[in-house]
């Protein structure tokens, strides 16, 4: 277009020139970002309130959880809307164009390299906008609209023996709008290419106004529609005579490669390509037109897969071998070198998966499919016996991986390690950042290439992990960029341009899956030239000539320096908090929210625990990585400036069920509840605490007073009129049905009978005995005691009642848990000293003295002792030596929270195994209870709708096919929870012992 600069426009460059800042016109065309007047935005959001059916957001918490992605980069949107379908988005995109205003279409949030953030209406289509409309899978195509999450399609295509073949790290989360907007990748690019090769079809609307499918597009087809006009045959028209002007310079300079994702998808409009203009708008990251539907390829999904892991000496040697990988015709071929393996030894994380890796300094994954076992097998064991048979000149050490368990295990140290390992141990050292994250060259020079980046690395004084798609030579790097002060921003920039200088010296691309956005885009002139540059500056403009769609990313494009998120402008937090944040990584609250780098697994809809609030609502302020962009926010100050006072964070805190879900889910292992229970105290300084905090939050200060008289409390909360007022002043849901007290605790039992003084000749155990288990359950309690005694103990109790306070941690009532933990601590202080281990029932509780417990009291020695020596009742009965009686029985597992994130699940199925009995672990997630959070009545309906996410289902159907199936749960809230929503009462791990040991006495 060669459009001159105005003399704004070169006053900034000359003022950049002068700062030492090198500046080219590229650059200093559209980068600056949209100003608005106070009068156009509140002429916008009345404009969208009035058109959108669906959630219209102006206010600073949802303008505050939209400002950052997973990449370095921060922009504060204008407002952000959540349409309820593709009539609501393009009436979006209306109100946007009659008020002049930028748009973007957000998917999941987890672009690297700040696609997602931009001074726009940013339109949010993954809560609503995301069906699979229809699979075809005769075609062997689906129709689906842009929020929908990859495993979603791949679900549904699985049901038809297919699947959609690109599938990056974050295929749990990341929406099909987003991968066609980066042109996305992922570890089976091999098998099938990347997103570009798999779309058929796109519907896409324009800024203008225009909306129509495009395709291939054949000659005939071309010149129909160009002499129908309208804007699409504007387009096309234009589009034909870009491709002709510069046709032989995209044959020339476009990389050969595989993995090219930078720049625009000129080379789609080339005849031999059937002027494709669905596949020339993938990958422009929403900055061209918006896509409405996509018709997407699907393939053939291998039913059986095996992995064979290959150990080598080094990780360049490992690229090397790249010819010889190819050679075995693996549907995945992934590497990955010491670095984060040695970063996630260091934090003690992952030890089981690591232990499956060969010997090597560094690895690659090979990945076989076939529609059979034999089939696949064969393939496998000819690659293991093809390197360990030293055929390809190398020292390799293999291993063949064919269960799907332990595979999965394999590919987690490759989807989550880098992110595990995000923040530095090294307090000397910056943290390892995504600032050149994902280039690509000829795998056939993968080797050379990355010894060359390495010294250049090096000769930087960065330090990096190398990981990536090895067959496809696209390579991943976290550098150690110091990007926080101006100095080493200078230093990173310099880099940059090397980094950039020497993949086009190998004929790659800058970007290799995760697209350009400002990181890269300020660099594609050195991979294209200023002609092809111009060129993709005219595509822009064909599709946008307003320059609304996403400014300032590929073309005319920000610095890759500015709008950084975390650069010199980055205000340090000094905080004093009640609970100690302290980690391998650094201590303090602020370095403790730095843990969240956007990644979202939080938002993942299958499997694990975190983040039930998300799942359940599909709400950005319900995830963990919301909430911690938030308390990011609040630290900041410029968005949300209330402090600990601040009425967004309360408010996207309120629905989170504390459940730690995120404290092992995470690959970070960002830990929501604590930082919640840390602002709740300061929150409810200046804040009323609800009514709730008194009956639910205390409720171990007044459960012992209420036993006394159970038969009168259980009266009060049963009956008609009383039950309805009680439940209205404690705040508790009506539809909940009150635990009832038993007739005499536990511990009244205990005591009667002398079971503290008398039972089991052997060692010492402290039973622990919680306020749930004593008042309300006692059985559960008599159960432990029972099998303990049987096993050889001594079981004995506290020579007081204590309380661990676990209640009161949702509630902010911090001050009150640290005196009851003290208490706990003095009180048990000579056991504690002698090594008695404690061993309780419920994992909500026992959770305390593994984690508040240190966050409470540091530095208190028989603190750390005690946190120590406490086991779960399950981790502690199953490694005692004991010939156990089997039991006959079928058993469903719900594992609680707590348990999962702090304990795991290993105790429940050692003794389930010991004990004979069939069992299955369900992948229920969270029950929903949370404690106290279902019974709050305006939490009911929300914990109603988690527990029939999976729990429910899953109780029902176990117990449908046999009605004597028995459920099992540790948590006391958990059995709750399944009595309520199924109308199965669900036994603890202790009773099934119990029932087993009875049974060989019969």
């Amino acid at each position: 277009m060669g459009t001159s600069l105005d003399e704004e426009q070169r006053v900034s460059m000359q003022a950049k020139e002068t700062s030492g800042q090198r500046v080219t016109p590229n650059q200093a065309r559209g980068a600056t970002p949209f100003a608005g007047s106070a009068a156009v935005l509140r002429a916008l959001e009345s404009d969208l309130r009035q058109h959108v059916r669906g959630e219209v957001r102006f206010d600073q918490g949802s303008k505050a959880l939209y400002a950052s992605d997973a990449s370095n980069y921060r922009q504060i949107p204008l407002g952000v809307v959540v349409p309820a379908d593709i009539d609501d988005l393009l009436a979006t995109l209306s109100a946007c164009r009659r008020n002049d205003v930028p748009f973007l279409a957000r998917g999941g949030g987890t672009s690297q390299n700040g696609q997602c953030v931009n001074v726009a209406v940013v339109a949010d289509a993954s809560k609503y906008v995301n069906r699979v409309v229809s699979v075809d899978p005769v075609a062997r195509t689906a129709i689906v609209e842009p929020g929908v999450v990859c495993d979603t399609l791949r679900d549904a295509a699985e049901q038809h023996g297919l699947t959609f073949a690109p599938d990056p790290a974050t295929h749990s989360r990341c929406t099909l709008g987003g991968m066609i907007a980066n042109n996305s990748c992922g570890a089976h690019s091999v098998m099938a290419g990347k997103t570009v090769e798999n779309i058929e079809a796109l519907e896409v609307a324009t800024f203008d106004g225009a909306r129509f499918w495009v395709g291939p597009t054949s000659d005939g087809e071309l010149e129909r529609i160009i002499a129908a006009g309208g804007r699409q045959g504007e387009i096309y028209a234009a589009l034909k005579q870009l491709r002709d002007t510069y046709a032989e310079q995209i044959r020339a300079k476009f990389p050969q490669i595989k993995r090219r994702v930078s720049g625009f998808n000129l080379d789609q409009l080339l005849p031999e390509n059937g002027f494709n203009v669905a596949r020339a708008l993938v990958g422009t990251e929403g900055t061209c037109a918006v896509t409405l539907q996509a018709k997407v390829r699907l393939v053939k999904s291998p039913a059986k897969r095996v992995i064979v892991v290959a150990g080598f000496t080094d990780i360049y040697t490992a690229a090397d071998a790249v010819p010889h990988f190819m050679r075995c015709e693996p549907i995945a071929i992934e590497g990955l070198d010491r670095a984060i393996i040695r970063g996630l030894q260091a934090r003690g994380l992952k030890k089981d998966e690591i232990a499956l890796l060969p010997e090597g300094d560094a690895w690659v994954v090979l990945e076989f499919g076939a529609d059979t076992r034999d089939a696949v097998l064969q393939q496998a064991q000819a690659a293991a016996a093809y390197f360990s048979s030293g055929a390809a000149g190398l020292n390799i050490s293999t291993m063949l991986v064919e269960d799907r368990t332990l595979q999965a295990k394999v590919w987690s140290i490759r989807e989550t390690g880098a992110s595990a390992v995000a923040l530095s141990v090294d307090p000397n050292r910056p943290d390892p950042v995504v600032g050149w994250e994902d280039a690509a060259v000829d795998p056939l020079r993968l080797g050379d290439y990355l010894r060359a980046f390495q010294a250049l690395v090096d000769r930087y004084g960065y330090e990096t992990s190398l990981y990536g798609h090895f067959g496809d030579g696209c390579v991943h790097a976290r550098i150690t960029f110091d990007l926080r002060s101006a100095e080493g921003v200078a230093t990173w920039r310099g880099f940059l341009r090397e980094a950039a200088e020497l993949v086009v010296e190998f004929g790659g691309s800058l970007s290799g899956e995760h697209g350009d956005g400002q990181a890269k885009a300020e660099f594609l002139p050195i991979m294209y030239g200023p002609e092809l540059m111009q060129a993709m500056e005219q595509f822009k403009a064909i599709w946008d000539p307003a320059n609304r769609l996403n400014p300032g990313k590929v073309v005319h494009a920000y610095r890759a320096d500015e709008n950084l998120r975390m650069g010199p402008a980055y205000k340090p937090v000094t905080l004093h908090t009640k609970l100690a944040f302290a980690s391998q990584e650094g201590d303090g609250f602020q370095r403790a929210i730095e843990r969240c780098i956007g990644m979202g697994k939080c938002r993942s809809l299958e499997g694990g625990t975190m983040c039930p609030s998300y799942r359940a609502t599909r709400e950005e302020k319900y995830s963990t990585r919301g909430r911690a962009h938030l308390f990011w926010e609040m630290l900041q100050g410029e968005v949300i400036a209330d402090g600990w006072h601040s009425r967004e964070v309360k408010e996207a805190l309120d629905t989170c069920l504390a459940c730690k879900g995120c404290k092992s889910d995470c690959p970070t292992h960002t830990d929501m509840a604590s930082y919640k229970a840390e602002f709740l105290s300061h929150y409810y300084e200046k804040n009323r605490r609800p009514r709730q905090a008194l009956f639910m939050g205390r409720i171990g200060e007044w459960a012992p007073w209420a036993a006394r008289f159970a038969r009168l409390t259980n009266f009060m909360t049963t009956a008609p009129g009383l039950s309805a007022l009680g439940k209205w002043v404690a705040g508790v849901a009506q539809a909940r049905a009150l635990p009832q007290f038993a007739a005499a605790t536990y511990r009244q039992s205990a005591l009667r009978t002398s079971r503290s003084d008398t039972c089991g000749d052997g060692k010492k155990v402290i039973l622990w005995v919680d306020t749930f288990n004593d008042h309300f359950t006692p059985e559960v309690a008599r159960a432990a005691a029972d099998v303990l005694t049987q096993l050889g103990w001594q079981v004995v109790l506290p020579k007081s009642r204590l309380c661990c306070g676990r209640p009161l941690y949702d509630f902010g009532l911090l001050e009150r848990a640290r005196e009851l933990l003290t208490h706990i601590v003095d009180d048990l202080a000579d056991d504690i000293a002698a090594g008695v281990p404690l061993v309780g029932l419920e994992p909500g509780c026992l959770s305390v003295f593994k984690d508040e417990l240190l966050k409470q009291l540091p530095d208190h020695a028989l603190a750390q002792k005690l946190s120590a020596q406490t086991f779960l009742f399950s981790d502690f009965v199953a490694r005692q030596p004991f010939d156990w009686p089997t039991l006959a029985a079928d058993v469903v597992v719900h594992g609680h929270c707590h348990q999962k994130a702090l304990f795991g699940m290993q105790g429940d199925t050692a003794l389930l195994n010991k004990l004979g009995v069939k069992w299955k672990l369900l992948d229920t997630g969270c029950c929903g209870m949370a404690g106290s959070f279902g019974f709050n009545v305006e939490h009911h309906a929300l914990s109603e709708k988690i527990g029939e996410d999976k729990l429910f289902p899953a109780v029902r159907e176990a117990t449908a096919e046999n009605a004597q199936t028995l459920v099992l749960t540790n948590g006391f809230s958990c059995r709750e929870q399944i009595e309520h929503g199924t109308g199965q009462h669900a036994l603890h791990i202790a009773q099934l012992a119990q029932r087993a040991l009875a049974a060989r006495q019969m």
